[in-house]
């Protein structure tokens, strides 16, 4: 997906990825132990959830609370269409691996965006749209494109941007 990344997530055009991607310890968030890589053993062959609308009540909240923000769907649509996870160790950590550098980042771009609903001045909303466009760039990323991109510059870069407006956020003092 180019420009204007949708980080809505959308379980239906994604592979399970969440459902695999991560470890699950049994807390008061997941019911059960699931190692990172295994598939949660409620995800169904069509990626589906076979206990999807009794999560709450199977003692699964974790799932409803986690958002992969779209790098789901868009690992799978965009980055490693037809690779499938299930096929074996290689493509399997492929795709973890993609999935964790697209979730983060989306995290990074969603913190852009709502850096932008503050009073920016001019320069600094510049530089906002300019770290969004290299965050989404317009030729989309590839597999080895997001394999170099947590280690790169640009992740620092955001970080040092979004500590820079401290200043200009709202105080969450009470009295």
């Amino acid at each position: 997906m180019a420009r204007g990344s949708d980080l809505n997530s959308d379980c239906g055009r994604c592979a399970g990825l969440c459902c695999m991607a991560f470890a699950f310890e049994p807390s008061e968030d997941f019911a059960i132990h699931k190692p990172a890589g295994a598939a949660c053993p409620h995800l169904r062959g069509d990626f589906g959830c076979a206990i999807h609308a009794e999560r709450e009540e199977r003692g699964f909240p974790g799932c409803i609370a986690f958002d992969c923000l779209g790098a789901g769907q868009r690992v799978v649509q965009d980055v490693l269409p037809g690779v499938d996870w299930r096929a074996g160790e290689a493509p399997r950590r492929r795709v973890i691996e993609t999935f964790r550098a697209m979730r983060e980042l989306h995290r990074l771009l969603q913190l852009l965006h709502t850096a932008g609903h503050l009073p920016l001045p001019r320069a600094e909303e510049a530089e906002r749209q300019g770290l969004i466009e290299a965050l989404d760039p317009e030729a989309g990323w590839t597999e080895a494109g997001l394999a170099r991109f947590e280690s790169g510059p640009l992740p620092k870069r955001v970080s040092a941007f979004l500590q820079g407006l401290r200043a200009l956020a709202p105080s969450r003092r009470t009295g």
